[in-house]
């Protein structure tokens, strides 16, 4: 493992701080392992681990810090590759403080890419971001969210340096408008260009529902558009959950589209994906996922474990 960052001292430390401040601090952590099968048509299968884990000490009842440390040596991904003949890397990418209230929240540092659900249009929930994000809700149904700081900087090993300049931007709104019904949009500045985004879902059962989101660059005519179906049914007398979606990008919108959450290629595309527990308990599940743009097709098999 590839453990020179300097930082990583910093995340170690947090290992050892329940014994150190018990008194005062509590200490959580989390770790998910999981091994892989990916099969794809353009290049050689191969058999992939990954690692992730979340550790974070709550000050008190409004303060904490958190930190992410993965396996990978991508922005996008997070999986090492079995007798590749490359570093099996394992990276800290994120430490960040976080301030919460009954309005929102403040995160402050090295931060995540998200402040809940990752969507398709969203950046990958393995990335980061060097800067401050502020959540603010109104009430219960209505929330604004606005992110500013460095996103010109996806190497791993290097996701703890301070950042120097700003160019990354956004606004968002976000919005319950029924019970079955909400909606986000959002401004962006990232990656050289000028974005807006937007993302509707409704629930049509109370396991189900369908969602569409849309990018389009404002500087240039060029966009991705996604419409899809995700919720849990029954097989087998086992709850398996399911996701599914057709996309459509366009080639210059660039790192804006490659940043995001699995993505294989431009142009058309079809994803589905299927999971469920394994009899060795509830912190263990298999997965299935099949994946065809614009002429590559990809098969994902393996399993996952948490602890």
């Amino acid at each position: 493992m590839n453990l020179s960052h300097p930082v990583f001292l910093v995340v170690c430390a947090l290992f050892y701080a329940q014994s150190a401040m018990a008194a005062q601090w509590r200490f959580a952590h989390k770790l998910d392992i999981q091994t892989r099968y990916d099969a794809r048509t353009d290049k050689e299968h191969r058999i992939q681990y990954r690692l992730r884990y979340y550790p974070q000490i709550a000050l008190n009842e409004n303060w904490s810090m958190h930190s992410f440390v993965v396996t990978g040596d991508d922005f996008s991904s997070s999986h090492n590759t079995v007798h590749s003949g490359q570093n099996q890397y394992l990276y800290p990418r994120r430490l960040f403080m976080r301030y919460t209230t009954r309005w929102g929240k403040t995160e402050l540092g090295v931060i995540p890419t998200y402040k809940g659900r990752v969507s398709s249009t969203g950046l990958s929930k393995d990335g980061w971001i060097e800067g401050l994000r502020q959540v603010v809700s109104v009430n219960k149904n209505h929330a604004f969210e606005m992110v500013v700081g460095k996103l010109d900087n996806q190497s791993p090993n290097r996701a703890l340096q301070l950042a120097s300049s700003v160019d990354y931007i956004e606004l968002e709104y976000s919005a319950t408008i029924s019970r079955n019904a909400s909606y986000e949009i959002s401004i962006e500045r990232m990656t050289g260009g000028n974005f807006i985004r937007s993302e509707y879902r409704y629930a049509w059962r109370p396991d189900g529902e369908i969602f569409f989101e849309w990018i389009q660059r404002l500087d240039e005519a060029r966009s991705k558009a996604v419409v899809g179906i995700s919720g849990e049914s029954v097989l087998w007398g086992k709850e398996v959950c399911y996701h599914a979606y057709y996309s459509h990008v366009d080639e210059e919108l660039g790192l804006r589209a490659e940043l995001t959450e699995d993505f294989l290629g431009y142009g058309h595309g079809i994803s589905a994906e299927a999971s469920s527990a394994l009899l060795l308990g509830e912190n263990s599940e298999w997965f299935v996922r099949i994946d065809a743009v614009n002429g590559v097709g990809r098969l994902l098999a393996g399993i996952k474990y948490s602890l």
